[in-house]
């Protein structure tokens, strides 16, 4: 009965490891074909020459430094700012002792349940307003909205857990509430914030919708919207969209492969002490 279990847990896992590596791995061997190639209809072929002129080309033709230095720079901005708020809005929520505090948790929940659709007009009609439409900003001030309420909601289910003891310790020794939320309770809390990063991360990397809606300069492009572009532009060379496709799935890859320890670490913390 055993090994049936295990048979069945081992066929399970292969089939995971098929369906999500599989497209990857096709992906990238499309992006060394020719159009020949890709037209016979031979998807589980390896290419006869692997053509390395496909990522040359991309790479020239695409705008790719510019647009992963968009999203770079989108993405970074805005991970800095949410985790100041989140972290300041949290550790007043949680560790203080005020009458409005679910209130004002409960507010900030409110924005978890506004769909970005749902702001698209209003926003664009603001920025437009204000002269920042076309920027990146008008892609960060949203994207810090958005992923605000959630990073609350983690870090101060987890600082609640923090024992009072901590703090009360270093008042006796004089530390300001300052210095206590800097030296104390953000230090111990670097499991969520790396559970905050990543969710971040992988919502502002891969968002669209605002990006197409509130951006039209090709030199403020991001990453998945230049990629949308450049497969419109060269939708009969298939070859240099695989090279380009790869190329805009590398980010995340490594990425993944870096932080890959710190990932599950962070998630298993969050979720526990959430």
């Amino acid at each position: 009965m055993d090994s049936a279990k295990k048979g069945f847990v081992y066929l399970l896992l292969a089939v995971l490891v098929v369906t999500q590596v599989y497209p990857l791995l096709w992906l990238v061997l499309y992006s060394f074909k020719t159009n020949e190639e890709i037209l016979g209809g031979s998807f589980f072929a390896l290419p006869q020459t692997p053509r390395l002129a496909n990522y040359t080309e991309a790479y020239e033709a695409g705008n790719y430094l510019q647009y992963l230095f968009n999203s770079v720079f989108v993405t970074v901005i805005t991970m800095i700012v949410v985790i100041v708020l989140a972290s300041m809005v949290a550790y007043a929520i949680s560790r203080f002792r005020w009458k409005l505090a679910p209130v004002a948790l409960l507010v900030f929940m409110l924005g978890l349940m506004i769909p970005m659709q749902a702001t698209l007009l209003p926003l664009m009609v603001m920025f437009k307003e204000m002269g920042i439409l076309n920027t990146r900003w008008s892609l960060i001030l949203p994207y810090i909205a958005f992923q605000t309420p959630v990073a609350v909601f983690i870090l101060s289910g987890f600082m609640r857990g923090i024992p009072h003891e901590i703090e009360e310790s270093a008042f006796i020794d004089g530390a300001s509430v300052y210095r206590i939320f800097r030296s104390i309770i953000m230090p111990i809390s670097v499991p969520p914030i790396m559970t905050v990063c990543i969710l971040t991360f992988i919502n502002i990397w891969n968002e669209y919708i605002m990006a197409a809606t509130f951006i039209s300069d090709e030199d403020l492009k991001t990453l998945p919207f230049g990629v949308n572009s450049f497969v419109s532009q060269y939708a009969v060379n298939y070859g240099n969209i695989g090279a380009f496709l790869v190329m805009g799935a590398i980010p995340v890859i490594l990425i993944y492969f870096v932080l890959s320890e710190r990932i599950t670490k962070g998630m298993v913390a969050g979720a526990v002490k959430g």
